[in-house]
């Protein structure tokens, strides 16, 4: 058994968790630069957590810039072993709502302006992401989603675009149509990708803002109403936070799916080929392997 760390990556609207005893921001050095920002950490209904604001306290970086592999590295030096993404995304189904949560299961990754991995030339690793999210705590957001009394949908596709810009209509109607997406949003790639080559469990909680610009009754996408529509996100997105810390309690044992087991058989490299700079690199996010 070791002690539970939860680690709440809050985007748009999210910058703090309701209710935390003996919150301290703390400054973490990584040696892939800089995170977004401090992290908040202390206790919730005794169990340790840890909150780090994706696009920085004031909204400082666009979803490209987001230091991705500096927040994963972070929160992994900090102790977290869970990480629960909480983002606001736009919907591709009339059934899923603005003010609905879905509760991710898969990626369809159309980033291309960003590191996706901790490992490179020197140490080469391969991890699986057939399944990038963790049915366990999957099963604990939706718990809290549903106790909180929010309307929420488990499993969807989330179609990652590089941004800023949201999508054209004729990209909207394909990612919906022909690419079977259920949700879209700027920021869980390579997030997820890095979670699970830090070994840490990740589960994505999208926040519905707007339709896109797909639906016929509603247009393109108004961020005067993705923005209305984020306030009344935030308080439910807290309100399910706030629920988490009974469901996974303060001890944990390894991970029934494998997450944090899964750089076991991924590094490639001979250990006498290795790039002695990097592995110093990798001291946190691999250390277990290393």
């Amino acid at each position: 058994m070791t002690d539970t760390m939860i680690a709440v990556i809050g985007g748009s609207g999210i910058y703090d968790i309701d209710g935390l005893k003996d919150a301290t921001w703390t400054a973490v050095e990584t040696p892939w630069g800089a995170p977004s920002d401090q992290i908040l950490t202390g206790t919730l209904d005794g169990v340790k957590m840890a909150f780090l604001p994706r696009h920085g306290r004031g909204h400082v970086h666009s979803p490209t810039t987001v230091p991705y592999r500096a927040n994963i590295d972070a929160l992994k030096r900090l102790g977290v072993t869970d990480v629960i993404s909480v983002s606001a995304c736009g919907s591709f189904r009339d059934e899923m709502a603005p003010g609905h949560f879905v509760i991710v299961d898969q990626f369809i990754d159309r980033t291309f302006a960003r590191e996706k991995s901790f490992f490179g030339t020197g140490c080469v690793a391969h991890v699986s992401v057939a399944h990038p999210t963790c049915p366990r705590l999957s099963d604990a957001c939706e718990t809290a989603a549903k106790a909180a009394g929010i309307d929420v949908h488990r499993g969807g596709t989330y179609l990652a675009m590089e941004g800023p810009q949201f999508s054209t209509l004729a990209e909207s109607k394909m990612y919906r149509e022909s690419w079977g997406a259920d949700v879209i949003g700027m920021t869980n790639m390579p997030e997820a990708k890095l979670a699970r080559e830090a070994e840490l469990c990740y589960a994505s909680v999208a926040m519905i803002t707007d339709y896109d610009s797909w639906h016929p009754d509603h247009g393109e996408v108004d961020v005067t109403e993705i923005i209305k529509t984020l306030m009344g996100n935030a308080d439910k997105g807290r309100a399910l936070v706030k629920g988490l810390p009974t469901l996974l309690g303060a001890e944990r044992a390894d991970c029934p799916h494998g997450c944090d087991k899964a750089l076991e058989f991924a590094i490639l490299t001979a250990p006498d080929a290795r790039d002695p700079a990097i592995l110093a690199k990798l001291d946190a996010v691999a250390g277990r392997v290393l």
